[in-house]
């Protein structure tokens, strides 16, 4: 295998050119003590980068108010940022993720590290808004290259812990995306936003020089390479189907409450709180979801999924329908919570029947949510347009009931495979 668990060779965990591993090791410490210390090394680098990128994130929300009097741009053209950094990272993530069984993972990875954290600098230093998004087009295609490989490296590393790991890893992204803003507000405090995006840029350039420094890994599952007629099959997966569904209405959701949540928040919070809301959602994604890590080994992550969009649609439905005053951001910590577990958990359940093409349905969840958090937010603007922003929070309910809908299915025809399987039929397509 030359994937994302190989160093491009079919050794898996030798290194490249037959000799001792970069450092020095030798057999003294045995093959399987020097494999798990450069997995934990690769896992720590990969959730240290996941980090950056949550911060990017919201790095770019948080400095548009700022751009508009840098730069002297209309409104119109600051709508611009959030497509110029979809359009290369889901047409690279596709791309990369679907050739995952034959890429050389780590070059890819340090590469795409490096290009983001070019990328990053160049945005902080561009003299032009044109510029500006010329960077952050290459940012978010650098980016796509990174997102299609880390997450199937890790589904190779911890084959047996995948709810947890993707929860954990997710998490990370929820700290970096939590202090972003936070970022923005030292880098004005201390003279430009140029700062943020630089120190941010400088931070993933030295991710990616680890990277290039680590030894490829050794792994504990295969990744097969894709063919059109698998691509087929693959996606006619009742599984595969179940996470694209599921993933379709939760991060429309999600990606219409990191727009509009701080909008509707003003009308309904006394001054000064409602710039918090989204930090405290933000914020709530931490425990959230390491707290379904923890849980969906023990309950199986369809079962978990179940409560969690139990939960999740009251939840919804109080804050945006009977809560007012601070009960709204109370509210709003705990629809980040919930919400926070549904995306890796749905991805650990999908993975979990498909290991060998982790890359490929990585790739597809990745397109299927850019399209959603960015179609979402555009749909909801004609309602608050027409109407307002507590309208089009409150037509989100609906998503979230169709997500509970899947994942109840989902799990009636896991059990019916369950039962057949015990009975020795053979599993069906349900």
């Amino acid at each position: 295998m030359s994937g994302p668990a190989t160093d491009g060779n079919g050794t898996g965990g030798a290194p490249a050119d037959g000799g001792t591993p970069p450092g020095g090791d030798t057999d003294s410490d045995g093959p399987t003590e020097t494999d798990a210390r450069n997995r934990r090394l690769w896992t720590a680098a990969i959730f240290l980068t996941m980090a950056c990128t949550g911060a990017v994130m919201q790095i770019r929300g948080a400095v548009l108010p700022t751009l508009e009097g840098s730069f002297t741009v209309p409104e119109w053209q600051l709508g611009l940022v959030a497509p110029a950094g979809t359009v290369g990272y889901l047409l690279v993530i596709l791309a990369v993720g679907s050739s995952a069984g034959r890429v050389d993972a780590r070059r890819f990875i340090a590469g795409g590290a490096a290009l983001a954290g070019g990328a990053l600098l160049a945005m902080g230093l561009a003299p032009s808004f044109p510029l500006f998004l010329a960077a952050l087009v290459v940012q978010g295609a650098a980016v796509g290259v990174f997102r299609a490989l880390d997450r199937p490296l890790l589904s190779h590393f911890y084959p047996s812990q995948r709810g947890r790991v993707y929860n954990r890893y997710d998490g990370t992204w929820a700290v970096g995306a939590a202090l972003g803003p936070l970022a923005v507000v030292l880098a004005l405090r201390a003279g430009s936003w140029r700062l943020a995006y630089g120190a941010v840029g400088l931070a993933v350039l030295a991710l990616a020089l680890v990277f290039r420094s680590l030894r490829s890994p050794a792994v504990e599952s295969d990744e097969e390479p894709l063919t059109r007629a698998d691509l087929a099959e693959l996606v006619r997966r009742p599984e595969v189907l179940a996470l694209l569904a599921a993933l379709f209405f939760v991060t429309g959701v999600e990606g219409g409450l990191f727009t509009w949540l701080p909008y509707y928040a003003r009308a309904e919070l006394p001054a000064g709180w409602a710039e918090l809301t989204l930090t405290a959602m933000l914020v709530a994604y931490v425990p959230g979801r390491f707290a379904c890590g923890a849980l969906t080994d023990r309950l199986g992550p369809l079962a978990l999924l179940v409560g969690v969009l139990g939960l999740l649609v009251p939840a919804f439905a109080f804050t945006f329908f009977v809560a007012d005053g601070l009960a709204v951001l109370a509210g709003v910590v705990a629809i980040g919570l919930l919400i926070s577990g549904v995306f890796p958990t749905m991805m650990a359940y999908a993975t979990d029947a498909v290991p060998e093409h982790s890359g490929p349905v990585n790739a597809l969840a990745s397109a299927v949510s850019s399209v959603s958090v960015g179609g979402v937010p555009a749909l909801m603007g004609v309602v608050v347009g027409g109407a307002d922003a507590a309208a089009a929070m409150r037509l989100l309910v609906a998503p979230l009931v169709a997500a509970l809908g899947v994942v109840v299915l989902a799990r009636v025809a896991e059990r019916r495979r369950t039962a057949r399987a015990a009975g020795g039929s053979a599993p069906g397509d349900d």
